[in-house]
């Protein structure tokens, strides 16, 4: 019986991406990004789960990189395409043209570029033998909590411009790119819990919380944009 708990939980964390997906495309973001995080406490207890009852297998393996992609891939990329869709609609409705209409009309569906993305660095992640103390590209939680966090804060902010459209798009294509790059990230791993040798850790985690609580919830955006940057500062390859 045990050796289904683990299993039980990562089905929960693809339960709760659905449920995330749901939401993004009535365009309810907060509630969308509310199941992704849900989502992320199932996935960080599943394995958990699976270790302490020495019942880890390589269908869970699967499983959980199955689960990962709806909550953390397909969900956010849902939300970024409903939230360029609507900025798209007035676009669309003055267009000079009907292929310049035809043309805004398509680009949300590009949100899906990351979804793909996300695929593909979860299926290196399970052949890669590099990352067990540190990762390389953007984990995909980490990715999907940046843009569920930065659409729940500016979303609704954002107007019906081409400038907005574009500059999602290319952030979308940007945190593709970061998904499978060959770039070292920590990891909040701790072998001892001494100031030396986890300077790093650290400092990251004491300016995320500032960020937070100054910032609140789009803080948790600049957040995962800090981690790149640190990471990328203090790498020493």
């Amino acid at each position: 019986m045990k050796k289904h708990i683990p299993n039980a939980i990562t089905c929960l964390n693809l339960i709760s991406g659905c449920i995330a997906t749901y939401f993004a495309f009535q365009g309810e973001y907060t509630l969308a990004l509310l199941f992704i995080v849900i989502g992320a406490v199932f996935d960080f207890f599943d394995g958990m789960t699976a270790r302490l009852l020495h019942v880890s297998s390589p269908i869970g393996k699967e499983l959980d990189s199955l689960a990962d992609d709806i909550t953390f891939g397909f969900a956010p990329s849902a939300m970024i395409f409903a939230l360029l869709q609507s900025l798209c609609a007035s676009e669309v409705a003055t267009a000079g043209s009907a292929f310049q209409g035809q043309v805004m009309s398509l680009l949300p569906y590009l949100a899906f570029v990351m979804a793909a993305f996300s695929a593909l660095r979860l299926a290196k992640f399970n052949l890669d033998e590099r990352q067990t103390t540190s990762f390389i590209g953007l984990p995909t939680p980490a990715n999907a909590l940046f843009w569920g966090s930065l659409i729940v804060g500016f979303g609704a902010g954002m107007t019906s411009s081409a400038y907005f459209i574009y500059a999602i798009l290319a952030m979308v294509f940007v945190s593709s790119y970061l998904l499978v790059a060959e770039l070292p990230l920590f990891a909040l791993k701790f072998k001892q819990w001494g100031w030396k040798g986890n300077e790093v850790k650290y400092i990251f985690l004491l300016t995320s919380v500032a960020m937070i609580l100054v910032m609140g919830i789009v803080g948790l955006a600049a957040v995962i944009a800090w981690y790149v940057i640190l990471s990328v500062a203090t790498n020493k390859r």
